[in-house]
């Protein structure tokens, strides 16, 4: 909902106009408001915009004016209902193909670190949800979000959700904070909704000591762009480290890192599959790809 005029939906990967109006932007507002209050969530002056998840799963955003320029704007991300499996993503949205889920399904048997990279709206989140499902039931798994979207499968399954500040700025709970704690928990698998800040630093030194077999989420256009990413994110955090040893914990932590891309048409793909392979030279990462999509 851009304002109360313009109300969009998504389908199939592609955004259209409806004939749907609201009367005026303060019953935007006031419907806002009324989506807000059942969360213990509120936006007036002093908190313009607000970050939610609702009973069902959906994330919420809202952010009003005067930040929003047209209005009070409403953004609700529904999830499907349906749970895909790796045979939907085979035959039905022609994704992969079949060679390349037996390659991951055995990335995820034998332990190998994970990274699903791509763009906004690429699928990272749905694909690993469908990688965990490789998961032996037998294994303890925690899954840290920012807000839960997660769907495992496993019986053995402690989910634990990140904390924004409340009203008066304080309590906030990062994912930082509990991947410190998931450490202390004996943890077979760690599984980071999506990594986009500090929090990555305690990722690789986790999967460096021994935690293999962890999977995370990351927003990058291309295998290349991970690793930059990375980069600035652990220089983001004030560590003091020369870049290559930055390199080399991200080189000897990382396995796999899996791209996903959502093309022209609205269809979603996984565009490569690449190995890190080690260090190239002294500051650059050796990637090769194992899987690569050719659009023609």
């Amino acid at each position: 909902v851009n304002n109360k005029d313009q109300v969009y939906i998504e389908r199939y990967g592609k955004l259209e106009l409806t004939t749907k109006k609201f009367t005026s932007n303060d019953q935007v507002r006031i419907i806002i408001e009324r989506i807000l209050a059942p969360l213990g969530r509120r936006i007036d002056e002093s908190v313009p915009y607000v970050d939610a998840r609702l009973p069902d799963g959906s994330r919420v955003n809202a952010i009003i004016p005067p930040l929003s320029l047209t209005g009070p704007t409403l953004t609700i991300r529904k999830f499907s209902k349906e749970r895909y499996t790796m045979n939907d993503l085979i035959r039905r949205f022609n994704s992969l193909t079949p060679e390349m889920a037996l390659f991951l399904d055995a990335a995820v048997k034998t332990r190998k670190n994970i990274l699903i990279s791509g763009g906004t709206g690429s699928g990272k989140t749905t694909l690993l949800n469908i990688l965990s499902a490789y998961i032996p039931v037998n294994e303890r798994i925690i899954t840290i979000e920012d807000a839960a979207e997660l769907k495992l499968f496993q019986p053995h399954w402690v989910r634990l959700e990140a904390r924004p500040p409340n009203i008066e700025g304080k309590g906030e709970i990062t994912i930082r904070d509990l991947f410190r704690n998931t450490l202390r928990m004996r943890p077979d698998r760690i599984i980071v909704g999506e990594v986009r800040g500090r929090e990555v630093l305690d990722m690789l030194q986790a999967m460096n000591t021994g935690h293999d077999g962890s999977m995370s989420t990351i927003h990058a256009n291309s295998t290349h762009d991970v690793i930059i990413r990375l980069d600035s994110m652990i220089l983001m955090s004030g560590v003091e480290l020369p870049i290559r040893a930055i390199r080399e914990m991200i080189s000897s932590a990382i396995d796999l890192i899996v791209h996903t891309a959502r093309l022209s048409d609205g269809s979603r793909k996984v565009v490569q599959i690449a190995e890190v392979a080690g260090m190239r030279d002294e500051t650059h990462i050796n990637i090769q790809d194992i899987f690569l999509f050719r659009q023609e």
